[in-house]
């Protein structure tokens, strides 16, 4: 919950969190190298969520924003795969939701972009999703709520990072629902990091 928009478009408000909404993904969720994710039988209605994700290089705690540059070296998108249906059924009643988000292969992680190689700053990059050739989710990383080194305060205000984890920062509106057949094609800025099918 780190845009606006998207807030909006999941029915709640447009004014800020206090903090920023956190929960976890084990590995078993993670999906790799451009292949094809499975649609589950457990949901009928399972959503994209674009987002940036950046890898942590380091180990740390209580990471103060200022020096959270430290701590990762490279960033690539990700889609953060809901089963919404199930998380509508949790949420209404007030339970956890993060079978609906931490099942197998829910994590899609694209190629990787290193620190040294982007060409403009954290905050001030663009992405898209397209599927099949069509865009149908626009991002642009100065329009978060709570920037990567904010995000990077928080976390490790609680939890120990590592080297090796990897933090997705929130989407932004236009999330939607996939289907058997479609491709799916990431983009930050012009470079195409994530490339991969549904079945």
């Amino acid at each position: 919950m780190n845009y606006r928009l998207h807030n909006k478009e999941l029915g709640e408000t447009l004014l800020e969190q206090e903090n920023p909404v956190i929960f976890m993904k084990p590995d078993s969720s993670m999906l790799r190298n451009r292949r094809p994710f499975f649609l589950p039988d457990f949901s009928e209605r399972i959503e994209y969520e674009t987002e940036l994700v950046v890898r942590i290089s380091r180990l740390g705690k209580s990471i103060e924003a200022k020096f959270a540059d430290r701590y990762w070296d490279a960033v690539t998108l990700g889609i953060d795969f809901t089963a919404r249906d199930l998380q509508n059924q949790y949420r209404s009643k007030g339970l956890p939701w993060e079978l609906c988000k931490g099942f197998d292969s829910s994590a899609v992680v694209g190629d990787w972009i290193e620190k040294e190689a982007l060409e403009k700053e954290l905050q001030d990059l663009n992405f898209r999703l397209d599927i099949d050739g069509k865009t149908v989710q626009q991002g642009y990383t100065g329009d978060m709520i709570f920037s990567v080194a904010r995000i990077i305060e928080y976390v490790s205000s609680f939890c120990t990072l590592k080297t090796g984890d990897l933090i997705f920062t929130g989407t932004p509106v236009g999330v939607g629902p996939v289907h058997i057949g479609e491709h799916l094609q990431g983009y930050l800025e012009d470079k195409n990091v994530l490339d991969f099918h549904i079945r």
